[in-house]
């Protein structure tokens, strides 16, 4: 049936989004291991870490580790999930830190005193009707399997994952009905060790050791759902993409085809978790760059058998891309994703593309592509908030960012797209998973904490805070 309605639908999911790793703390408490995160310092050694070269598993002494502390979720989730319930959230994005129920990934049985917390944390969202939207996987893996296995650089990994996710599935399988398997799984191609505990020190053959990866998470993956499933038939679980809409540069065909291809690196992922196979053009990428995919018999069927009930997706900027070489000159950093300076959008103050309109034309892009329903699982602005005299935090540029986004995001509905909810990243201030910063603020909740760790960890409700919750109250017709 053709929507006809100008408005969201009544049971659309408003929240926030969360990360175990940028917002608990409680670093090594209740039993819980040391995770990747847990090794990655602010400034550029971050960079050079995330990008799998590492070789030290053990924090060092006088580095700061911003995931230590965090924002302290981990004591004071009574007090932020009162917050986003005053705000009316319909729903919270989460993530179940890996480490915290298995704290080596290879115990025979988890740690319940970890289960025991999620148990809390999910209670008190449930007490304030607010669906909980767990990730399994957010940028955390045990730190013990990134030693002993290489992450999933081996099929381990594989079973590992299986038992682990069973295990959060069965516990929580009366409390939790969205989940979600990786978070941003092509993350991996880009930031190896922090989207996936993959090093890369004395790799050579870096597209075979990433793409084999991918192919050992796709499995797991799909192992997870079938479990899920099983588990609980109204379970909805499903995967999720660091999204963009590539642009051509010029209406050049080299530059539509470049942009294509720049797209195809993201899809691949969710052409597997949706479709369950491996499309033509993947298998081509394989044989022209040389490699050899280790699959193991059955792998095929898992696959298929193993497929997504909807798409998740973060979205925060869209990129560009040419094939003439004078122009690649002017590539620009901002986001993970390269991107050339659109001349058409503006940019945040860490150089990240501002394209509203970016999340309509990905929105219809992943619906044509899938006809699955979509979950916008992530987006928002990072800016320097600073305070006024009297504590007050006038954060007019972040209502202004989410307004032209919702208007889109509603337009993309018009469109006939299928989307279930809308989480925006940091609901809280939280560290930042890039740069490892807390002056990147997206919430709308000011934290008092800086980059070196300093603060009171007071909350404090932003001017977006109640923009947020007129948003939520009038399902989005109040902008």
């Amino acid at each position: 049936m053709v929507k006809d309605s100008n408005s969201f639908p009544e049971t659309f999911l408003w929240g926030g989004a969360l990360a175990a790793n940028q917002v608990e703390g409680g670093y090594l408490e209740g039993g819980k291991g040391l995770t990747t995160v847990d090794l990655m310092p602010t400034g550029e050694e971050r960079q050079t870490i995330s990008k799998g070269y590492i070789s030290n598993f053990t924090p060092k002494q006088d580095v700061y580790y911003p995931s230590h502390e965090a924002v302290d979720f981990y004591h004071r989730f009574e007090e932020d999930i009162a917050l986003f319930a005053e705000m009316g959230f319909k729903s919270l994005r989460l993530s179940i830190a890996w480490s915290r129920i298995f704290p080596t990934g290879e115990e025979d049985q988890p740690n319940e005193v970890g289960l025991q917390f999620y148990d809390q944390v999910f209670d008190e969202l449930l007490k304030y009707n607010i669906e909980p939207v767990v990730t399994l996987c957010h940028f955390d893996v045990p730190v013990f399997l990134v030693e002993k296995y290489g992450s999933w650089k081996s099929r381990e990994m594989v079973n590992l994952f299986e038992k682990y996710a069973k295990t959060v599935f069965e516990r929580y399988k009366n409390k939790v009905k969205y989940w979600m398997t990786f978070n941003e799984i092509n993350m991996l191609l880009h930031r190896p060790y922090m989207g996936a505990g993959i090093t890369l020190v004395g790799e050579n053959q870096i597209n075979q050791v990433l793409y084999q990866a991918a192919h050992h998470q796709l499995v797991a993956s799909a192992l997870a759902v079938k479990a899920g499933h099983e588990i609980n038939p109204d379970f909805k679980i499903g995967c999720m993409l660091a999204a963009g809409a590539t642009y051509p540069y010029t209406s050049n065909p080299d530059d539509y085809w470049k942009a294509m291809e720049k797209d195809r690196e993201s899809f691949f992922f969710i052409d597997v978790q949706s479709r369950g196979e491996y499309p033509g053009y993947a298998r081509r990428f394989f044989r022209d760059e040389g490699l050899d995919i280790l699959m193991e018999p059955g792998d095929v069927d898992i696959l298929k058998e193993g497929t997504v009930d909807y798409i998740g997706f973060s979205y925060y900027s869209s990129r560009c891309t040419s094939t003439d070489p004078e122009v690649l000159k002017g590539a620009i950093s901002g986001n993970i994703f390269g991107s050339i300076k659109n001349p058409y959008t503006k940019a945040s103050q860490w150089g990240w593309t501002i394209d509203p309109k970016g999340l309509r034309i990905t929105a219809n892009q992943l619906w044509d592509r899938y006809q699955k329903p979509l979950f916008v699982v992530e987006n928002g602005l990072g800016a320097v908030d600073v305070p006024e005299e009297d504590g007050t935090i006038n954060d007019d540029y972040r209502i202004e960012y989410l307004r032209e986004h919702f208007i889109e995001m509603k337009e993309a509905i018009q469109d006939g797209v299928d989307i279930i909810g809308y989480t925006s990243w940091g609901p809280i201030d939280i560290v930042s998973a890039s740069t490892g910063e807390m002056k990147k603020r997206y919430g709308y909740i000011y934290v008092d904490r800086d980059n070196a760790g300093n603060g009171t960890m007071e909350r404090r409700r932003k001017k977006s805070f109640y923009w947020y919750k007129d948003v939520i109250r009038s399902n989005g017709e109040k902008l």
